[in-house]
């Protein structure tokens, strides 16, 4: 075999080593954030048109008074932010099923309010300190409110959060697999940059002309 076959032959190899690997990480990554991406580009266009998708909020109102042994812990004095204490926060998680473990506090005086701000409506609850009355706030906006604050990861957590960015990874990977298998077929297929052009080109000229 000569030295040119064998270059040849060795270039074939290679190139059909990178095919083969990156057309598995094109596919893994696909498959991976298939569901977000229609999620996403679903509440993408949603988002685009808030102003015109009327939602009425449902808001729920609930009032109840603690037991007297759990009206005790909230005496005393408590810093600015501090959570409620542990035996009213699992009173009002099994009483009432309001989760307000974590959450910080407003403390005043005669009153401690927390506000529970959650995907896709808000919520709160204050307490009297004096008396124990309390009242639990709940405000649902729709299915659609609720959806557009997972795109925008609003009051969503830290586990979504990092959702996202995972999420985010899994599309930059797609998208950077897909260029270079662009790439190494582009010699057979002679659309391949004009297409790749307009696809930046139109986004750009878009932000030039009509953006100010």
């Amino acid at each position: 075999m000569t030295a040119t076959a064998t270059t040849t032959s060795s270039a074939s190899s290679t190139r059909g080593w990178w095919l083969k690997t990156l057309h598995r990480w094109h596919w893994m990554s696909a498959a991976v954030s298939l569901a977000a991406l229609l999620v996403f580009s679903a509440t993408g266009i949603t988002l685009n048109h808030a102003a015109q998708i009327e939602a009425t909020p449902r808001v729920d109102t609930r009032t109840d008074t603690l037991p007297e042994s759990v009206l005790r812990s909230l005496s005393g004095d408590y810093t600015e932010g501090a959570p409620l204490p542990a035996s009213v926060v699992d009173w009002l998680a099994t009483e009432m099923n309001v989760l307000a473990k974590g959450r910080s506090a407003e403390w005043a005086d005669d009153e401690v309010y927390v506000s529970l701000p959650r995907p896709g409506g808000d919520a709160w609850v204050a307490i009297d300190r004096a008396t124990g009355e309390l009242e639990y706030e709940q405000t649902s906006r729709g299915v659609i409110a609720w959806l557009n604050d997972l795109h925008k990861g609003r009051n969503t957590g830290a586990a979504w959060r990092w959702f996202i960015d995972l999420f985010a990874v899994a599309c930059l990977l797609f998208a950077l697999t897909g260029l270079w298998l662009l790439h190494m077929h582009s010699r057979q297929r002679g659309k391949t940059w004009p297409m790749v052009g307009l696809g930046v080109a139109l986004p750009a000229l878009l932000i030039i002309l009509f953006m100010h």
